[in-house]
């Protein structure tokens, strides 16, 4: 038997010193070579357990050996049989805690970079479409049915959701609250991690599929669900994910200056402050930056402050780095890029100046405890630790919930007390007739990834149920 391979080969990336000023694409990608050489480390298994740990159940074994042939329109044609968004996934899906943490050499410390490989066939596609278009569809599209189905939101639940309808035949509208479709693969991710360009290019593919998009549609204004029920749809998907912010709720925290990253993260992606000057997007950049929180959206914002001008930018969490649930590619990006880390701190109240805008973060010092119910050990005070953080802007990402105009304008939605539709974990179906629920507003913030496979089995229960 020959020997494993244990060499994961790394992907380029742009210096730390260069990056932190710009908003370019931080990881550079695969070259041809390097994605057949890690290709080559897959040992095809029999037991195909990364299918198994892939939440949208993609053929990993087949299209990694496609690569390895050097057949990118098959590779191509496997992955998006079952992915209708790869180069999303490839950038920004957690394949260490999911499909890469289930393959073999996993055991060994050293699984296939799924993600990198995947990453790097929708680059292959978009960069050589006439050649990926010669081959067979990914899919091809089952009979007309008849059937109408509207989808309310265009992230990744959404769009999953929708690809699949309509590739079983059935005719999809999506309404999206936005002047663009993606979502929070729109206005939640820089570009420096999830560039513009690919999430348009992988919408403009469901669009392909006949899906059609309408944009600047607030479902619960424009017309409520029930209205959309009547209206001649056979079924509906909600998949408007949770963008309503949460805040600390201490003193100081209306001061000038202090943002949700919701709204920080929106200005500075889908209103395009990042391109300034060819987008003057109001968006204060402040010297001394401070982030709550210690997930991918904290890291997205501290990064997003440093690139717009910080000269300090803190990332304040409660708890100890290990602790964090970012993904760990994205702490130490962060961490390269000087951004630094005030751990086992929690903000007690916000300072201001008598314009009132925000001059510091008075915090506290906290140790650990026992496990809470999340399974991470429960941050607590230290009795007179108060400390004062002089910054100039503040970031508060703390996580969100569903925004509840569709629940407070639908009849008979059963919603938890965190404002989450209730609905079933395999199916999506909610208690109401003919409304499936998935993603986000289901769960609360979640992956990218978990939203698809929720718009997937949404999907195969609503087609089963046009079906009679």
């Amino acid at each position: 038997m020959a020997k494993l391979n244990l060499n994961r080969v790394e992907m380029p990336r742009q210096d730390p010193k260069k990056r932190g000023k710009n908003f370019n694409e931080v990881a550079l990608g695969y070259s041809m070579e390097q994605a057949r050489e890690e290709a080559g480390r897959c040992i095809q298994c029999k037991k195909r357990n990364c299918v198994t740990g892939c939440p949208v159940e993609v053929d990993i074994p087949d299209f990694i050996q496609a690569i390895r042939d050097g057949d990118m329109p098959a590779a191509v044609r496997i992955l998006k049989s079952k992915n209708a968004l790869p180069g999303i996934c490839g950038r920004v899906c957690p394949q260490e805690s999911q499909c890469e943490s289930t393959c073999t050499l996993a055991k060994k410390e050293a699984p296939i970079a799924i993600g990198r490989l995947e990453r790097f066939v929708a680059d292959w596609e978009r960069a050589n479409k006439t050649q990926a278009s010669s081959s067979p569809p990914a899919k091809p599209a089952g009979k007309p049915t008849g059937k109408k189905v509207a989808v309310v939101g265009s992230g990744p639940a959404g769009l999953t959701a929708a690809a699949d309808l309509a590739r079983l035949g059935h005719g999809v509208t999506i309404f999206e609250a936005l002047h663009v479709a993606g979502g929070v693969l729109m206005y939640g991710i820089p570009e420096f991690r999830l560039p513009k360009e690919i999430v348009q290019a992988e919408v403009d593919f469901v669009a392909s599929l006949g899906v059609e998009i309408k944009l600047d549609s607030v479902v619960g204004k424009l017309a409520t669900l029930d209205e959309i029920l009547a209206s001649g749809y056979d079924a509906v998907f909600l998949g408007t994910g949770a963008g309503l912010p949460m805040f600390l709720n201490i003193d100081g925290e209306n001061l000038n200056g202090i943002y949700s990253a919701n709204e920080f993260l929106t200005r500075v992606n889908l209103m395009k402050a990042y391109l300034f000057p060819d987008y003057d997007t109001p968006v204060k950049v402040g010297k001394r930056v401070a982030v709550i929180g210690g997930g991918n959206v904290a890291m997205d914002s501290a990064r997003c402050a440093l690139r717009l001008g910080a000269d300090d930018v803190y990332i304040i969490y409660r708890r100890s780095e290990a602790e964090m649930p970012a993904r760990r590619e994205e702490v130490e990006n962060a961490q390269e890029e000087g951004i630094q880390f005030k751990l086992l701190t929690n903000p007690k109240r916000f300072l201001g100046n008598d314009k009132n805008w925000v001059t510091g973060a008075e915090c506290y010092e906290m140790e650990l405890g026992e496990p809470d119910e999340s399974g991470r050990r429960r941050p607590v005070v230290k009795k007179g630790s108060e400390f004062v953080i002089d910054v100039d802007e503040v970031i508060v990402a703390l996580g969100t919930r569903p925004n509840p105009l569709i629940a407070s304008t639908t009849v008979g939605l059963e919603t938890t007390r965190y404002g989450t539709v209730v609905a079933d974990e395999e199916t999506g179906k909610t208690v109401k007739d003919r409304v499936w629920a998935g993603g986000d507003i289901v769960t609360g913030s979640a992956t990218v990834i978990s939203a698809m496979g929720a718009g997937k089995r949404a999907a195969k229960s609503i087609d089963e149920y046009l079906r009679g």
